[in-house]
């Protein structure tokens, strides 16, 4: 059987680290606050053995390293490491999308302040060059130095898709979100249809998804709302996919993962893809910014306070935590 092979893409390099809903929960916990291995248990709700092989995997990709803290017994915590942390504007437009779209009962509530301005913020995705907000609409693309095409060798992989909304509400956070990007073929569909990809087959080649997995997503995104179907042809019918305001907006997490795959896995001749900002005409560098301020914000410039629900409460009781910096 011929190999297929597909178009390079950093997201794709992202996707086979990060893309998988479990280690998001991992990096989710992490966020939060959470170094050690029974506080990563109790908030992601993953199976000791699962996670245990989630973490391996994280420290062999340099996104955790481990460290001792007790000698007798050995114990050990988990703290991002410099590409690790790089994930955290990424896990700011997860966290923007989530607020926007996802049913928001139930769950922990975020709020963050940006210490510069004293102001609290939503984060925001703009342009470098022209401070102003970024959308899918206003970005053109052309192939770079880095593109080609590389074999489609996807890892196997047990899909855990829906282990995000079946956690108990007072660990939920980011899991409406989590359901797309955790499941990296549903990220390389959205992938192909922002390039303008729209009728099955030719996603299918774009993206050497098998048929049936890639009918099955395309399914499930349409029912959460992500795309729809428009029929172009009625005998035979045929239809293509297209992007809702919700799957348009998913835009900035894929804009985040491709320049977090640009800078720790481009190849020797540069990036796959060169992205403009329409508006100014400069080629575009993404950065997260305070809603309020402006201001490109970083991790030690963000405080966050955590307001989650009690298992032993009423739905409307909550427990506050108090306001900290952001892990950094």
């Amino acid at each position: 059987m011929a190999r297929k092979f597909i178009r390079t893409c950093s997201i794709w390099r992202t996707l086979e680290v990060i893309g998988d809903t479990s280690t998001l929960l991992i990096l989710e916990a992490s966020w939060l606050g959470a170094r050690r291995f029974e506080d990563l248990r109790s908030r992601t709700g993953l199976l000791k053995p699962l996670l245990s092989d989630r973490l391996k995997r994280l420290i062999a990709a340099d996104i955790f390293e481990k460290q001792l803290y007790s000698r007798a017994p050995r114990r050990f915590e988990y703290q991002l490491t410099r590409k690790g942390r790089d994930l955290y504007w990424t896990s700011l437009m997860m966290l923007r999308w989530e607020r926007k779209w996802a049913p928001p009962e139930g769950k922990i509530e975020i709020t963050l302040r940006h210490r510069t301005c004293g102001a609290v913020f939503d984060p925001i995705p703009i342009c470098s060059a022209c401070q102003q907000e970024v959308t899918a609409r206003d970005v053109a693309w052309t192939e770079g130095p880095g593109v080609g095409l590389m074999a489609a060798t996807y890892s196997r992989r047990r899909r855990y898709r829906d282990m995000a909304p079946d956690r108990p509400a007072e660990s939920t956070l980011l899991d409406h979100v989590a359901q797309i990007t955790g499941d990296r073929w549903a990220s390389l569909v959205l992938r192909s249809i922002f390039t303008g990809l729209r009728k099955f087959d030719e996603i299918c080649e774009d993206t050497s998804i098998a048929t049936n997995i890639l009918s099955e997503r395309l399914s499930w995104l349409c029912a959460i709302g992500v795309l729809t179907m428009d029929q172009y042809s009625e005998r035979p019918a045929r239809f293509e996919y297209r992007l809702t305001a919700k799957g348009i907006d998913y835009y900035s997490i894929l804009l985040m993962l491709l320049q977090w795959g640009d800078t720790y896995y481009v190849s020797p001749e540069g990036p796959p893809l060169l992205l403009t900002h329409i508006p100014c005409g400069a080629e575009l560098e993404a950065v997260v910014a305070c809603s309020s301020c402006r201001q490109a914000v970083r991790p030690e410039s963000v405080e966050f306070e955590v307001v989650e629900t009690r298992p032993d409460r009423a739905p409307q009781e909550e427990a506050s935590s108090p306001a900290q910096p952001l892990p950094h």
